[in-house]
């Protein structure tokens, strides 16, 4: 039998070639569809992601602009300074909010009864009285002036300007009165500054994330200076110099397994020890930070540890051929090499610690704070919880301002993984 025939089907000889042939094209046809559904997925995958980003964006642009109205207030002398001594304390304690309020009731005089009037005083927010009160005391000279002044309207009215609020929301007066205010060019649209320069408070329309911002720099700052020392220490000694036994493998085996371990466990840890134990006050970035730094060590210490074994033994070798001891070698000539990627682990690290909200409210950085912090040990915010604060408000106009606190925190999440490639590529050596 001629040895290029292989086997008969239907009583017909079939050549080895053809079988292979054969074969190759099943296969050939079934690594083309196993990369198309590979970029089925992928195209899914960024599909998803596209919508979800899609969806925050047109929620929370909206919440960059405000509307405002502008009102011509008649700073009354006997109002706010009946004594004419110009005293701070008097100045702050004046009813500032009772002359917006004239103002709006000599602007429509038609609206009479107790109903239609707090109708009229809901166009604007209740914050009105204390721009006005910041005005005057920025420049006491103005009382007995009157001034044009830009005042936040109520959400209602901002959510009613935007398209998001249906007209049953607001009465037939309320409209004409907004109908007026456009017509005179009263009423008008603002780029919101106090969304970035004020901090949390109760009313939305002038409700900023100043404050989130600040306690999250200041819970980053005590983590960093806590955990990049004590995690490049930690992984120097292991890699470097720790004994290769029973102990040693322990170890690594808690780090690896602390990496994967839920973050509100360290919350419980943190709550556990450095509030109950150590006495450190409750809702403070350093008890943040401390947190933080439980949780990203690990991180910090494998990335650490990668970028050490990186570095090619023959380094090593070198410095201690010319005489170097273990410890010159590695600092001056293994550790410069792992920096980079050390730093990598460590900005990942930091990204990771930024989005975390489960351990900072174990610790009680979940309260309602409008001051802004200015220090370590003030109480403080962090802006996933202050996202988590606004999604659980009731009012709507909380709705904009969670999904542009989230448009923030993913630009800054996207700042640090850019800067980490960026470092990696810039320092990053290939042996």
């Amino acid at each position: 039998m001629n040895s290029a025939v292989a086997a008969s089907l239907d009583g017909k000889p079939v050549r080895m070639i053809e079988v292979v042939r054969a074969g190759m094209v099943r296969r050939r046809a079934a690594e083309r569809r196993f990369r198309l559904y590979g970029a089925a997925a992928i195209a899914a995958g960024l599909l998803f992601l596209f919508m979800l980003f899609g969806s925050i964006f047109a929620q929370g642009h909206g919440a960059f602009w405000h509307t405002e109205i502008r009102l011509d207030i008649a700073l009354d002398a006997q109002v706010i300074d009946p004594d004419g001594k110009r005293d701070r304390d008097a100045l702050m304690r004046a009813d500032y909010g009772g002359l917006v309020k004239a103002t709006l009731r000599r602007m429509f005089p038609d609206a009479n009864g107790r109903s239609a009037r707090r109708a009229l005083y809901a166009l604007v927010s209740g914050s009105a009285g204390y721009e006005l009160r910041d005005r005057v005391l920025a420049d006491p000279k103005l009382i007995g002036r009157s001034i044009s002044i830009w005042v936040p309207a109520d959400d209602e009215v901002d959510m009613f300007v935007k398209g998001r609020s249906a007209e049953g929301r607001m009465t037939a007066v309320q409209l004409q009165w907004i109908g007026k205010l456009k017509a005179e060019g009263r009423l008008e649209r603002h780029f919101n500054t106090g969304f970035f320069t004020r901090g949390d408070s109760r009313d939305p329309e002038v409700a900023g994330i100043r404050g989130a911002v600040v306690g999250s720099f200041y819970t980053l700052l005590v983590t960093l200076a806590l955990s990049f020392p004590l995690g490049v220490a930690a992984a120097v000694y292991l890699e470097e110099f720790a004994p290769k036994n029973r102990w040693t493998d322990i170890i690594e085996v808690n780090i690896n397994n602390l990496a994967a371990v839920p973050s509100i466990v360290f919350g419980l840890l943190g709550l556990a020890v450095f509030i109950n134990w150590f006495g450190l006050p409750r809702s403070a970035p350093l008890v943040g930070g401390l947190v933080l730094t439980l949780m990203t060590l690990p991180t910090i210490i494998i990335a650490a540890r990668a970028s050490l074994k990186s570095v090619p033994p023959s380094i090593r070798e070198a410095a201690l051929g010319v005489g170097a001891s273990p410890m010159q070698a590695m600092l001056y000539h293994v550790l410069p090499l792992a920096m980079p990627g050390m730093l990598t682990g460590t900005i990942i690290g930091m990204a990771q610690a930024l989005g975390e909200t489960a351990p900072l409210l174990m610790i009680g950085m979940v309260a309602f704070i409008a001051d802004v912090p200015r220090g370590i040990y003030d109480p403080a915010t962090a802006l996933p919880v202050q996202i988590y604060l606004w999604a659980d408000s009731p009012e709507r106009a909380y709705v904009e301002l969670t999904s542009a606190a989230i448009m923030v925190l993913l630009v800054f999440l996207a700042l640090m993984n850019a800067a980490a490639v960026l470092l990696r590529r810039r320092f990053e050596r290939r042996w």
